[in-house]
This record gives C-alpha cells, structure tokens and sequence, in this order.
C-alpha cells in the first residue's frame, strides 16, 4: 500500500501523465484511508486553476500593453 509520500508524488504525476491502472487502485485504496491525501489532491486542482487563471491575466496584460500607443 501507498504511503502519503508516495500518494502525492502520484498526485502530482497524475496531472502531466496517465496513471497505470495499478497507480490508480493503489491511490483509490490510499484516498478511502487518508482524507490529508484527498484534500491534496482537491488542493492540487485549485492550485493549477488559479495559475491558469493567472497567465491568462498576465497574457491580457501584456498584450494590453502591447496594443498601447508609445509614449
């Protein structure tokens, strides 16, 4: 069985690779013991909305000043 280490780190991968199905019934036998793990993993999805919803604000801006007149 996974521990909280190994748990997180799979988190993580999860969002840049697809998990073997082994990585993903390990994980769901983790999560039904460990709420810390499960509220990481719900953390990690606000974590990577918020820096998208960041560089899309960046992007305006940038693209914002882009558009102005020199002066």
């Amino acid at each position: 069985m996974l521990n909280c280490r190994e748990s997180t780190a799979l988190m993580s991968e999860a969002r840049e690779r697809d998990l073997t199905l082994a990585e993903r019934l390990g994980l769901r036998l983790h999560w039904a013991m460990c709420s810390a793990c499960r509220r990481f993993d719900r953390q990690l999805d606000v974590l990577r909305a918020a820096a998208r919803r960041y560089a899309a604000r960046d992007d305006r801006i940038t693209s914002d000043q882009d558009d102005a007149p020199p002066r």
